[in-house]
């Protein structure tokens, strides 16, 4: 009997078909729901064709985490897109405000997707890979640290404080994010922890400047 085609599965494209069961996986469930057991069910064919495009559970985990990584980014762009005029220190602060609020929205917007982008990568080489990259070629780490970046050509950083403040930042709305999505703060109404996160990140940006 031949393989059962999946509904996504086109032009003979296995891989992209499988990535895309794990990100519905994710969506769903988080992280622990993403198996090759069941994007190879979702996909209609057998856990072993899986391993022609996949060596193990992790690559398939690392696949589906640039996906949402990228879709992480798209979410940090639309908050940089809104950031408005005022002079250039005004703006270059909103531009990393932008970063955490868009890493927030995606959080709270998508919990699973959030797990999957955050921990189906491996080391800090990783926040630069292809596939996570949004619509401006720039990955959530990249956007973050082009935000940084701009406060140091500002004079507003010295340049050896970069890296720190960059996971300052990401530590600070990743906690957060936690908290709002996994932890106690998951019980709040959804416009408090806006709120909540407006002034999360207000308070850490403004604690940058000397």
């Amino acid at each position: 009997m031949p393989e059962a085609r999946p509904r996504n599965y086109h032009h003979g494209d296995l891989r992209a078909a499988l990535v895309h069961a794990g990100v519905e996986l994710a969506h769903e469930g988080g992280l622990a729901s993403v198996t090759l057991r069941e994007a190879t069910r979702r996909a209609g064919v057998s856990v072993g064709a899986a391993y022609r495009h996949f060596a193990n559970h992790e690559s398939l985990l690392f696949a589906v985490g640039g996906v949402a990584l990228a879709d992480l980014a798209r979410a940090i762009e639309r908050r940089q897109a809104e950031v408005g005029g005022g002079t250039d220190l005004e703006r270059a602060l909103g531009m990393l405000s932008a970063v955490g609020l868009g890493y927030i929205d995606f959080a709270l917007d998508d919990p699973g997707a959030f797990e999957a982008a955050m921990f189906g990568l491996f080391t800090l080489e990783h926040t630069a890979i292809e596939p996570a990259r949004g619509e401006t070629g720039r990955t959530p780490y990249e956007l973050l640290v082009d935000a940084v970046t701009g406060l140091v050509s500002l004079g507003a950083l010295r340049a050896e404080e970069s890296f720190t403040v960059a996971i300052t930042c990401w530590s600070t709305v990743h906690g957060f994010a936690a908290l709002a999505t996994r932890g106690p703060l998951r019980e709040l109404p959804r416009e408090a922890l806006d709120d909540q996160a407006a002034e999360v990140v207000r308070t850490l940006v403004a604690g940058l400047l000397p």
